[in-house]
């Protein structure tokens, strides 16, 4: 009876955390009835296990260029708090997809690390430097950057900035240019890192490092499956895209890489 009790408690968290984000494509009126209807059975559910849902902790966010169906949806007759920014595993998404209050934060972030260890590491040796850098500020500027990967000038220099200002800390290149600084460090820039990560990902997906069904809507879609004489079995077609969010989405940035 305990191992029962234990399996069907597994059960209940495996399925809250698979079953807390609802989301549809929403095109109609009928639309929104359906994700209303999802809502509502999640919340049945709950009500059977005699779970608690905290309702003032549920956010409701649309996405796109112009949102024509922006409802409101219930739970138990509440309303649920409409939002134009949501931190989703670890990353700020706004209504309009864009990537600029994530990287403002995340640069901020690492911004105090860097004081951190400019006020308790006094005289940074080279190799000690390159430690603390990579765990404890760079990390912070990679998480999840195939995501948020910026296109504009602007954002790419105020990462770039970080570094730049990171590795003027050690007094013995201080100096020194940047590329003679990174050199000398053996570190890389920033937008090269990001480049290289996305290639990487892309070698994971086409040969199967990655469970097919996770990563079918890139490979059903971008790779060609027949020989040519032209190209290859793993050739990646580019689909011409009008606006800057999908044409500098993942799928298609990586195509120009």
């Amino acid at each position: 009876m305990i191992l029962l009790n234990i399996v069907a408690l597994m059960q209940i968290y495996f399925c809250l955390q698979m079953m807390q984000r609802f989301f549809s494509h929403i095109k109609t009126d009928q639309n929104i009835k359906q994700l209303q209807c999802e809502v509502v059975n999640f919340k049945n559910w709950l009500n059977t296990w005699l779970l608690k849902l905290n309702v003032n902790k549920c956010k409701s966010v649309s996405y796109g260029r112009c949102i024509e169906y922006a409802s409101e949806y219930t739970v138990s007759d509440t309303v649920i708090e409409k939002v134009y920014k949501i931190k989703d595993l670890g990353i700020v998404f706004d209504s309009r997809l864009k990537s600029e209050e994530h990287i403002d934060a995340k640069i901020n972030t690492a911004y105090q690390m860097l004081g951190i260890i400019n006020r308790n590491f006094i005289h940074l040796t080279p190799d000690s430097f390159v430690v603390l850098y990579k765990s404890i500020v760079r990390s912070h500027l990679e998480y999840s950057e195939c995501v948020w990967n910026p296109h504009h000038q602007q954002l790419i220099g105020k990462l770039e900035k970080v570094q730049k200002r990171a590795t003027k800390l050690i007094i013995t290149v201080k100096l020194l240019k940047y590329e003679e600084r990174l050199r000398y460090l053996d570190l890389q820039t920033l937008k090269y890192r990001r480049i290289r990560r996305d290639i990487i990902e892309v070698y994971k997906m086409i040969s199967g490092r990655y469970d097919e069904t996770v990563t079918n809507w890139f490979t059903n879609r971008h790779i060609d499956k027949k020989y040519e004489v032209k190209s290859h079995r793993f050739c990646i077609h580019k689909f011409p895209i009008k606006f800057d969010v999908r044409k500098f989405k993942f799928t298609n940035r990586v195509i120009s890489v």
